[in-house]
């Protein structure tokens, strides 16, 4: 078998699409381009006798491909192990009973499903890198500590007066919390499960022009992975009367819809609103894509709808509906003419952030603040908490200060927690820009600043960064002294001279150390607070405490 394998490599390698700079097999590329029937991957094994034999049936002078059977070979664990794996065996990591992965016969799936958990950790804009997965290796009740409430660090709040530090949480607070949204969102449910009444997220389209960086392991499946695992949570903190607007584009809009029908239930889909914006229209050979889809769904058949009219541009339009009696038609004309025309889900009176330009913060992706505010308007009142977890430039919260409603935002990365917390100081200064005149604001009002504590979370920041293997040594000693690193792991097996391990590529030295760590430790939990290891202040602890409320 090992000699069919060899064949299969050296068809592949006649064709340089299938391999990176670094001559490592792309399986993904592989994959996908059976599956669409590649014509150029079909001559290179139809050219050779044995993966001819293997993979072609005749049938009538016609010879078939198996797709199916090229797929399971090249997921074969057997097939390719590359210096990754092999390292990994070598060095003994276990399996949940104590005995080695090498000579284990489970059997695991090799690709993200429907109940695997997917941390999305990046941190920093330029960061282009494997996501985390945690379906492989973790059991059931290891994901639930995963997710346990964690504890917040360097609280502050933000005011007219200024910054100040600040040991407790007031239930007026709005929120901006930095660190990832999954966690987050998972310790949000103790306090705010049932009281969101609007979610808006804008997360990465899962295209390459995103800041969220995709690389040949995250594609369909595993954005879908990432966002159920959100999705789900938000569900659980909408109230009854909730809704949740999740804002895509032709990527992933119409894989995102089943995703939402599932979870929350095709009785619950309201709308898909399409959001046709104005701008340069690109000197491609398509039709020019003007339009984002924004999926509007609510936690029960019962949400809260605020009917909206928009303003006729020259007095009122023959619509083209039919009525039965001039009667009815006089008092819709009344209407129209008094009111509007009633918000249907095409909006084309909503420009891009080019067109506002006041707003525009140099972030690409900026949404308008008229944007939100409609969605806003349509969906919530006066005090109703907002939640954005994919808070971006901060116009979510921006807006929802503007127009009196609580929020919660949440984000990972720096440069945009950076940029937010800039945007919403002046915002309570009274900036004018974007909705400030439309709904008359003169500044005032307050948001609340903090962070996940971290701990091995600290240890993924550095190994993301490291850019030599003398740094990936440091931070390996650095974690053997921690003691929090993964129960699979023998240190005594580990030698950072071994030949084998010096042979592995940078970015798969760093792949090994994200393998060492204790996923359940990447942020201290709530219940480990009193724990003298954690060295966690006593401000943190009353924050945190009055945060979940002594529970």
């Amino acid at each position: 078998m090992a000699n069919f394998f060899d064949t299969v490599i050296e068809v592949l390698k006649q064709d340089e699409r299938f391999f990176s700079e670094e001559g490592e097999l792309l399986r993904n590329t592989v994959y996908e381009s059976a599956m669409k029937m590649d014509s150029d991957l079909l001559k290179l094994l139809y050219n050779n006798e044995m993966t001819r034999e293997r993979f072609f049936t005749d049938v009538d002078g016609i010879s078939v491909f198996d797709k199916v059977g090229f797929g399971w070979v090249i997921n074969n664990r057997q097939f390719l192990p590359d210096s990754y794996t092999r390292y990994k065996n070598k060095i003994g990591l276990t399996n949940g009973n104590g005995d080695y992965i090498s000579t284990s016969n489970d059997v695991e799936l090799v690709f993200p499903y429907k109940d695997c958990v997917l941390a999305g950790g990046q941190t920093k804009e330029d960061q282009n890198r494997s996501e985390i997965f945690y379906n492989e290796t973790l059991a059931p009740d290891e994901v639930d500590r995963l997710l346990y409430p964690k504890v917040f660090t360097n609280a502050k709040r933000y005011t007219t007066n200024g910054k100040e530090e600040i040991v407790e949480f007031n239930e007026n607070d709005n929120l901006i919390i930095k660190g990832n949204n999954l966690l987050v969102l998972a310790s949000l449910l103790k306090r705010f499960e049932g009281k969101i009444k609007c979610v808006y997220i804008d997360p990465p389209f899962n295209t390459q022009k995103d800041d969220f960086k995709y690389n040949d392991n995250f594609n369909h499946s595993t954005w879908l992975s990432f966002m159920r695992n959100r999705l789900m949570i938000a569900k659980k903190l909408l109230a009854p009367d909730g809704s949740i607007f999740v804002h895509l584009d032709f990527h992933e809009s119409h894989y995102a819809k089943i995703l939402m029908d599932e979870i929350f239930g095709r009785e619950c889909f309201r709308n898909n609103i399409v959001w046709c914006y104005t701008g340069p229209s690109g000197s491609n050979n398509f039709l020019p894509r003007k339009h984002d889809d924004i999926l509007y769904y609510s936690k029960t058949e019962n949400n809260k709808y605020h009917i909206q009219y928009i303003e006729h541009k020259s007095g009122v339009h023959n619509s083209g509906q039919v009525f039965g009696s001039t009667d009815v038609i006089d008092n819709f004309k009344a209407e129209a003419e008094q009111k509007g025309k009633k918000l249907e889900d095409f909006w084309l009176d909503i420009y891009s952030t080019d067109r506002y330009r006041s707003e525009m913060l140099g972030f690409a992706g900026q949404k308008p603040e008229k944007l939100i505010q409609r969605i806003l308007n349509i969906s919530t009142d006066e005090n109703d908490i907002v939640l954005d977890f994919h808070l971006g430039s901060g116009t979510t919260a921006a807006v929802a200060h503007k127009m009196k409603r609580k929020y919660i935002c949440v984000e990972q990365m720096e440069s945009q927690i950076e940029l937010s917390i800039d945007r919403l100081i002046n915002v309570i200064d009274g900036e004018q820009t974007g909705i400030s005149k439309d709904v008359d604001w003169q500044g005032g009002g307050s948001f609340v600043y903090c962070e996940l504590a971290k701990l091995n979370q600290k240890y993924v920041d550095g190994i993301q960064t490291a850019t030599n293997d003398s740094e990936i040594v440091s931070i390996w000693e650095e974690m053997l002294k921690t003691g929090f690193i993964s129960c699979k792991v023998k240190p005594s097996e580990i030698d950072m001279e071994d030949t084998d391990f010096l042979e592995l590529s940078l970015d798969d030295k760093k792949r090994f150390l994200m393998e060492m760590l204790d996923k359940n430790q990447l942020y201290v939990n709530y219940c480990d607070i009193e724990d003298e290891t954690f060295a966690v202040s006593e401000a943190d602890k009353a924050f945190t405490k009055s945060f979940y409320g002594g529970m």
